[in-house]
């Protein structure tokens, strides 16, 4: 497991967690701190995890989401070139 923190003038703006199992790499934890929400900063923080996901050269590298999650979150991974694997 590795844990990211994004500052934005020394302030905690968002993070990621990446967990490695079975030669893959999940995002597990992803998010802005609500003061960030809506800033720009998601998207390219999203960039900044799957570079660093994709670094370590992983078999893939997937992530869960959810209706509970941002409404731009699906769209924020699908225009960083990820697609639906699976739909529950």
């Amino acid at each position: 497991m590795q844990t990211f923190v994004c500052y934005v003038e020394g302030s905690p703006a968002g993070y990621f967690e990446l967990h490695r199992a079975d030669g893959d790499i999940e995002i597990a934890y992803f998010g802005l701190a609500p003061a960030f929400i809506g800033s720009g900063l998601g998207g390219p923080l999203l960039t900044v995890a799957l570079e660093t996901a994709l670094a370590q050269r992983p078999g893939r590298v997937w992530v869960h989401t959810c209706s509970r999650d941002h409404p731009a979150a699906l769209a924020n991974y699908q225009a960083r070139g990820m697609r639906v694997y699976r739909v529950e």
